[in-house]
């Protein structure tokens, strides 16, 4: 049965709120790690986030899949890109990254379709 990844990134998302007003410094350091990491470089942002759903795939991150898949969807990946990124991460991680590949493919065909 597959997961519904918007609910499930609404749902963290307002976890992470509670968490960024209990530990606001530890967030803002979480937070421009993040902007450090994603933006253009050698790599475009794009490709960041095509490596960032593999590693949420083979993580079993159900949350990294969605966000990741959302951000995808914002800059133009298409359902290809993802696969071929999916079959790469089940590469690599064997039958369970399998089964999170297929979730992964959900969660970027829920964000695409909206």
């Amino acid at each position: 049965m597959s997961k519904v990844y918007k609910e499930i990134t609404k749902d963290i998302s307002s976890s992470l709120a509670k968490l960024r007003a209990e530990a606001p410094e530890m967030m803002k350091g979480f937070s421009e790690l993040a902007a450090a990491a994603t933006k253009d470089g050698v790599l475009d942002k794009k490709t960041k986030e095509l490596i960032a759903l593999a590693l949420g795939v083979s993580s079993r991150c159900d949350g990294c899949i969605g966000f990741h898949t959302q951000a995808l969807s914002r800059l133009g990946a298409t359902k290809q890109e993802v696969a071929e990124t999916l079959g790469m991460a089940v590469y690599m991680g064997g039958g369970p990254s399998l089964m999170y590949a297929a979730e992964a493919m959900t969660a970027f065909e829920q964000v695409m379709n909206q």
